[in-house]
């Protein structure tokens, strides 16, 4: 059974770069086939999904939060790990991290953390 779960601040500054990390059990970052994910749900709005670290390294992001964002991993622990920079509160959400495969689809997902951006 794989479990994930997430780590980090839980209130930030508008600004401030957040850093959150997700802990994998029961699975490993470099398995075959598997893209290691953090999504995103606002109040109000629909899951939006931030980035991938795939099995092999690569990275992929949404395009409209390239610019901010960058997914890194450290296989030695079995974590990986999302630096959004230059928080606004609009980017006030719950963060999940997700195992994807197959394109869009995700089997597990860590239990979501509340991060909040506020003077």
């Amino acid at each position: 059974q794989v479990q994930l779960q997430e780590s980090g601040p839980s209130l930030l500054k508008p600004s401030q770069t957040l850093s959150l990390t997700c802990t994998v059990s029961g699975g490993t970052l470099t398995t075959n086939d598997y893209a290691w994910s953090w999504l995103r749900q606002s109040p109000g709005k629909g899951l939006e999904r931030m980035g991938s670290i795939t099995y092999d390294g690569r990275t992929l992001y949404n395009p409209s939060l390239e610019s901010r964002t960058s997914i890194s991993r450290d296989t030695s622990k079995n974590q990986f790990t999302l630096q959004l920079s230059s928080v606004t509160p609009e980017d006030t959400a719950v963060y999940y991290c997700a195992r994807g495969f197959g394109g869009w689809s995700y089997d597990y997902w860590g239990q979501g953390t509340q991060v909040t951006v506020s003077k």
